[in-house]
């Protein structure tokens, strides 16, 4: 993979960061694993110098491959005390994660050894990763393309079993190999195009117009397909946006803590007690759900409210499905007014205080749910994956998908660039060798997407996310 980048150097605190910074010839040392108290911790060494700090720190060195070896880790520094003792395992390039020497040391957790160990690799000769930074190095190193490294992220960021798989499948190259048999479809397009302008009088004369047309035709449907899981895949990946509507002491906040089953949000019967949005993640078997509890909707004085309910607006605004909550009929019918006017989502009418609710048999609700008694609870999560599956189809998992505004932007261009292709080609408005700019083009923003082609900032973009050590 090469580095299309313009050769200056981005920079951050003084030092290279980007392409630059990876491919600055040093080896690089991280804390892979979360700090905190427990019983193992991880350092991660990887680049060109790993098995030479080893022989500074390791006794006795390790430099078998994939061999968990028992050393004992020494401080290179004037006092050569020793650290910890440590399992070592040295991979080799290009035989690693990043496609570098890497040596991964196993210590004891908590604080301070951790850290202690991190430092004794520094002044061994190494410099601190960027976040990031080892899954970059598998990048550049052709480990990975970047649908995998996103996937990476995903991967660690997931918050549900379904964006767990989700990634799972992108990481496992299902996403890529779709791009790139379209992006060769492109290319493909693109050679008949060449052969046409470029032999023209060969074999059996120039190619049919109508072939090229059905060519690019055939495209733009295949590209469009694949359009189409955007909107599914961006639920799947972030969660889809379930947001708990109605008046204050309408029972919103009970309802809440009765789905995730446990305490999240307050509940008191004084109104206004959420003044603020409350979220969680609610992991259902194909819909991840982000559970909103909002500000009460009504008119208030109080200004740390107010910006609550404005807040209740906003999010709204960006619902999948929104649970317009009422203890009784004309509550439910207010808050689905209001609910109404901030939002095109689909409106669940639910009828709370189930259990205190004489005549059931009044039809003004389209569930009834009782946080007391646990009553209607499956219903209404079953009427809300119902909800979502009717306007976004079911989430196809195993499947390969977009999840990102990346993909689809990237994807996006594609079909119109080859969709401008396509009426140039139609009216004959331009020679072919213009024309075939359009394909070219098409068949770029894939490469983009993939990282076929890297550029400086859509890789800083990606990997800005990252945690340090990953």
């Amino acid at each position: 993979m090469t580095n299309s980048g313009s050769g200056i150097p981005a920079t951050r605190g003084g030092r290279p960061f980007g392409a630059d910074a990876v491919n600055d010839g040093r080896t690089i040392a991280a804390i892979a694993t979360a700090p905190g108290r427990s019983a193992i911790a991880m350092v991660r060494v990887s680049g060109p110098g790993v098995r030479d700090l080893a022989r500074v720190l390791l006794h006795p060195v390790t430099l078998a491959a994939r061999r968990a070896t028992r050393c004992v880790l020494h401080d290179a520094g004037a006092t050569g005390a020793t650290v910890d003792e440590v399992v070592a395992t040295l991979y080799v390039a290009p035989h690693s994660f990043t496609g570098e020497d890497v040596l991964e040391l196993s210590t004891h957790g908590g604080l301070l050894i951790p850290s202690a160990v991190l430092a004794a690799t520094l002044r061994a000769g190494a410099r601190v990763a960027e976040p990031g930074e080892f899954t970059r190095r598998a990048v550049l190193n052709g480990k990975l393309d970047l649908l995998q490294a996103e996937a990476v992220g995903d991967l660690i960021d997931a918050r549900s079993s379904v964006a767990h798989r989700t990634a799972l499948r992108q990481l496992d190259g299902g996403l890529s190999s779709r791009i790139e048999a379209l992006r060769q479809g492109i290319l493909g397009l693109e050679a008949l195009l060449a052969y046409d302008i470029d032999f023209p009088e060969e074999d059996d004369g120039p190619i049919p117009r109508a072939r090229i047309a059905d060519a690019a035709a055939a495209l733009i449907a295949s590209l469009e397909a694949l359009l189409a899981t955007a909107e599914a895949g961006t639920l799947v990946h972030d969660g889809a946006l379930v947001v708990l509507a109605g008046a204050p002491n309408v029972g919103k906040s009970s309802l809440f803590n009765a789905l995730l089953g446990e305490a999240r949000a307050i509940v008191t019967d004084v109104p206004g007690t959420t003044r603020d949005a409350i979220e969680a993640v609610l992991d259902l078997p194909e819909w991840p759900l982000r559970l909103v509890d909002t500000a009460g909707l009504r008119d208030t004085t109080d200004v740390i409210e107010r910006l609550g309910i404005e807040a209740s607006g906003r999010y709204l605004g960006q619902a999948a499905v929104v649970l317009a909550c009422g203890d009784d009929g004309p509550s439910i019918a207010r808050v689905g007014d209001v609910v109404r006017a901030h939002t095109d989502a689909s409106v669940i009418r639910v009828r709370t205080k189930w259990d205190l609710v004489a005549d059931r048999d009044k039809n003004d609700a389209d569930v009834g749910v009782s946080a007391h008694t646990g009553e209607g609870l499956r219903a209404l999560l079953t009427l809300v994956e119902e909800r979502l599956t009717e306007r976004h189809g079911v989430p196809m998992t195993d499947a390969p998908g977009l999840t990102r505004a990346r993909h689809h932007a990237a994807v996006t261009a594609a079909v119109l660039e080859l969709q401008a292709f396509t009426v140039a080609w139609r009216d004959d408005a331009l020679p072919a060798s213009v024309a075939a700019i359009h394909v070219r083009a098409a068949a770029d923003a894939l490469a983009d997407l993939i990282g076929i082609v890297q550029v400086d900032d859509v890789l800083d973009a990606v990997f800005r996310r990252f945690c340090v050590g990953k």
